[in-house]
């Protein structure tokens, strides 16, 4: 229980000790939810310029911008993905989903437009995700693994092994660059 782990990464001291029951964020959430914010306020700022500019700015059409722009953040705001020991949380803009990890019963990717990590529990909680999150972020995707052996251990996991070992791999590929590149042996 009192076991540590030595992380090194943006906003930690190289070296530093973290307990390995700290909860695991998505390093570019901060900066993802910097650049809707920005976007949605450039457009929003855009529109009443313009109409400014046209002198057709009055009340009903910042009224207009602003129910246009808020749909617009809506889409663009990222979830938040956290982890802990044995779960894994996403947090929408509206809403919060979270699955026991060592609990998986099944891991599926759904592809499309954007592809999706799909994660299911025995008490019926349901997560998706993009795996691009858990490839940035070597620490989620070890919190996830690591639930995923227990439950794969345990008889629960039964559908998707495959699926997250092809995702372990990736996320192993992107840090041996990572690795490399900082290295300069590429």
């Amino acid at each position: 229980m009192g076991r540590n782990v030595r992380t090194s990464g943006p906003g930690t001291r190289t070296g530093a000790v973290r307990p390995a029951t700290a909860t695991v964020t998505d390093r570019a959430w901060a900066h993802e939810l910097r650049a809707a914010l920005l976007s949605t306020a450039l457009v929003f700022g855009l529109a009443l310029t313009v109409d400014a500019a046209h002198s057709t700015l009055t009340p009903p059409r910042v009224l207009l911008w602003t129910g246009l722009s808020l749909p617009l953040y809506a889409v663009l705001h990222p979830p938040r993905v956290t982890a802990g020991p044995g779960w894994l949380a996403v947090r929408g803009l509206f809403r919060r989903r979270h699955v026991c990890t060592d609990l998986l019963v099944s891991a599926r990717r759904a592809d499309g437009l954007t592809p999706r990590l799909v994660l299911r529990d025995t008490l019926g909680a349901r997560v998706e995700l993009d795996p691009q999150i858990l490839t940035a972020n070597p620490l989620l995707w070890h919190r996830v693994e690591t639930g995923a052996g227990r439950a794969r251990a345990n008889g629960l996991l039964v559908t998707g092994v495959e699926v997250l070992r092809t995702l372990g791999a990736q996320v192993d590929e992107e840090e041996a660059k990572a690795i490399f590149d900082a290295s300069d042996l590429t």
